[in-house]
């Protein structure tokens, strides 16, 4: 049979070697081509414009599949991927045949290599063969002791880091970007748990390669991410296994060939409505979470093997993680303006990145209407103290907390996850008493995406009271989600302390939001009341309910309880602003006096009654100066108001009673592997235009859509969901 399949539409023997019809015919059939041979100069130095049918490149990605585990073409294409790579770093002229012959091979691999990925029977991915046979005569060149997937890995990696993006280099920089999505896939078929014997090939060469490769990696992601560069195409696209002019034919594939064309033009070119679209940038950030997020369990921790189990103080043993050196980069990631010194004088020793957090900053501020933006901000202000602290002392903060604050009042057409994440993001900054005071400091002239009312001359701490109140009212009637009211009044009542000249409307939302709670408590209460009660008002026994009436009601009892806690946490971020900052908030007063009947009915409640004590002490003094004014006709709320502020001056809080300021903390669960990694996943491949057969993903339910309807996908819980899982706040007692 030769060296080409001896079907005609693969290309027959009379077909001249030259042509790439032939040369893609014979590196999917049966015969052997070795490493040294000649061949592989021809296949990758031709143009490889094919015109091939969707149908035809799924019959050659199965005939490939049949014959790879004797040929190891794939192992030899990758190799000969990396030396075009090498030559690529080492040279200036991005014009060169190395060029064409690196875009050739990143192609071809990435069509195969999907192809291979998706279909995999095994577990370790035994069935990609990328070993080279024994028998195969190795050139001096070629790798001896290190395997094929690192060499591979290494190469792609280094000119990543090293080479710059231009017009000439832009194309390969896509594809090799396109290259790693698929190499990584194999992730997709395997749980996020991964244990010390579970082996993803690209993966484990991923993880170790050289820290100084894995910084420069790290580093040029983010400036990709940064600079978001977008080139138009050349007149003489890259086009293989198309149809015609139609570069996007592979996207019809789907499970069964790598949708890895180019994107058509309109995606490159500049619009309206996506002036800042850069599909290098977008892969870059893609590939940047999906190493970093990586996670796997080497096993048990024996360093406490020697300890007496018999002893009161015995604890478990604990499992034990790799050290994920992209995470570990990304942490230690430094400003390039600044050569941060310890608190001992001496300078941060080893390599780190370095990166312009001015232009990140920016740039965050620019893109956070994506959701794969927010996860890059969550990581960096969760992990990396020094970019955290950067936005901490930043004055303009607006330019972050617009686009999230915006987030949250779009929240129904939002995902869940994406909420979350921007709750999270909001309590991780709340922790720090600069912000909470700075947030005061900064006027915004408008909000002209706030369509309740107009905000004028509103300050940005208000406008995330007002927001955030709104988000716990919009849960409550739809979502009714314990998690997100969590995060919600947690970020509150961080804030609350250093609360200053909170705007009318946001003193009347922060009162509306115990009001609703308080209404929700009270529903809670009756029914549970009813459900103990029969008709005719005489107890039931326990005995007599059925199990379901049982359970209803462990399950109301249990939800009354949470929204006693949350009525009691609302009535401390009161508590907090009238202890210590009352003369600053003159409108806090007001709207509390303004509905002072709410709290009434919880006077006597003995979870809240010394809280509200408070209240009412703040109530009595401003009502008697009040009822001390001789005022001539109706009063009007400026007239109540400057009431209250002349009388401010004469307020003392020494009558009230002191309780410990409240101050919730985001702690990352032990295994956050388990919401991070289907969920970067989800992002990525509702973005990146990697399509993957739904059959073969493990990750994630497959009955869930990786494009749809936003608000659909809103209502609907989402595998790895935060809520009680991954995530968890700590009050201090």
């Amino acid at each position: 049979m030769g060296g080409v399949p001896s079907t005609p539409k693969f290309g027959g023997g009379g077909r001249p070697h030259e042509t790439a019809e032939y040369l893609i015919g014979a590196f999917i059939g049966e015969k052997s081509f070795p490493l040294s041979s000649d061949y592989w100069q021809k296949l990758l130095e031709l143009p490889l414009n094919l015109h091939w049918s969707s149908n035809r490149v799924h019959q050659a990605c199965i005939l490939f599949a049949q014959n790879n585990c004797y040929t190891r073409h794939l192992g030899k294409i990758l190799i000969h991927l990396s030396w075009c790579l090498q030559e690529c770093v080492s040279m200036s002229d991005a014009s060169s045949s190395a060029y064409v012959k690196a875009l050739n091979a990143v192609y071809v691999s990435s069509v195969f290599l999907k192809h291979l990925i998706e279909n995999a029977k095994t577990d370790n991915f035994e069935d990609l063969y990328l070993p080279l046979n024994e028998s195969e005569e190795i050139p001096s060149n070629a790798p001896k002791e290190q395997s094929i997937e690192h060499l591979v890995v290494n190469s792609v990696l280094n000119f990543l880091g090293r080479v710059d993006v231009s017009s000439d280099t832009h194309l390969l920089h896509y594809e090799l970007l396109n290259f790693m999505l698929v190499a990584l896939s194999t992730q997709l078929l395997s749980g996020p748990s991964l244990g010390a014997d579970d082996i993803h090939p690209f993966f484990d060469a991923a993880m170790s390669q050289p820290t100084s490769l894995v910084n420069l990696a790290i580093r040029k992601l983010l400036l990709n991410y940064i600079t978001r560069p977008r080139f138009p195409l050349k007149a003489s696209s890259y086009y293989i296994f198309s149809e015609g002019y139609q570069p996007g034919v592979l996207q019809r594939v789907g499970s069964v060939a790598a949708n890895l064309v180019l994107l058509p033009l309109n995606l490159f070119a500049s619009s309206s409505n996506e002036a800042s679209r850069s599909p290098l940038a977008d892969n870059s950030l893609n590939i940047l979470l999906i190493l970093v997020h990586y996670r796997k369990c080497l096993g048990m921790d024996h360093s406490k093997d020697k300890i007496d189990y018999s002893s009161p103080d015995y604890l478990p043993k604990e499992e034990s993680f790799f050290e994920n050196p992209y995470c570990k980069a990304l942490e230690n990631a430094r400003d390039i303006e600044f050569d941060r010194v310890d608190v001992e004088g001496n300078a941060h020793g080893g390599s780190v990145v370095r990166l312009p957090f001015a232009s990140l900053f920016d740039t965050l501020g620019m893109c956070l209407a994506d959701e794969t933006s927010v996860l890059l901000l969550y990581s960096l202000v969760h992990g990396n103290s020094d970019f955290l602290e950067y936005v901490l002392v930043r004055t303009d903060l607006d330019t972050l907390l617009m686009p999230l604050l915006e987030t949250l009042y779009n929240a129904p057409r939002r995902t869940s996850n994406q909420i979350y994440m921007v709750l999270i993001i909001l309590l991780i900054l709340s922790q720090d008493s600069s912000f909470n005071a700075s947030i005061h400091k900064l006027v915004l002239p408008s909000v002209p995406w706030y369509q309740e009312r107009v905000l004028h001359q509103t300050s940005l701490g208000s406008l995330m009271v007002i927001v955030l109140t709104r988000t716990v009212k919009y849960n409550l009637s739809k979502l009714r989600d314990v998690y997100l009211h969590t995060n919600c009044l947690a970020t509150l009542a961080n804030m609350a302390p250093h609360v200053h000249r909170l705007s009318g409307y946001a003193s009347q939302r922060l009162v509306s939001l115990f009001d609703m709670l308080a209404r929700k408590y009270n529903k809670l209460a009756e029914t549970k009341n009813d459900k103990m009660h029969v008709p005719n008002g005489e107890p039931k026994e326990v005995n007599s309910l059925q199990e379901d009436t049982v359970m209803q009601m462990f399950l109301q009892a249990a939800e009354l309880h949470i929204y006693t806690d949350f009525l009691r946490i609302v009535l401390e971020i009161l508590n907090a602003i009238l202890t210590y900052s009352l003369p600053r908030n003159p409108e806090v007063v007001y709207a509390i006096m303004h509905r002072q009947e709410v709290f009434q009915p919880f006077k006597s409640h003995p979870r809240f009654n010394e809280l509200l004590d408070n209240i009412f002490m703040v109530l009595d003094f401003f009502n008697s100066r009040m009822d001390a004014q001789k005022m001539d006709g109706e009063w009007s709320v400026e007239k109540v108001l400057q009431v209250i502020i002349v009388n401010c001056r004469s307020w003392r809080v020494d009558g009230l009673k002191m309780f410990t300021q409240l101050r919730f903390t985001y702690e990352q669960e032990s295994h956050p592997e388990e919401f991070f990694i289907p969920y970067v996943w989800q992002l990525v491949l509702s973005r990146s235009g990697l399509n993957f057969s739904p059959s073969s993903i493990n990750l994630f339910p497959v009955d869930l859509p990786l494009q749809g309807n936003k608000d659909e996908e809103a209502e609907k819980p989402q595998n790895g969901d935060m809520k009680g899982n991954e995530l968890k706040i700590e009050v201090p007692v």
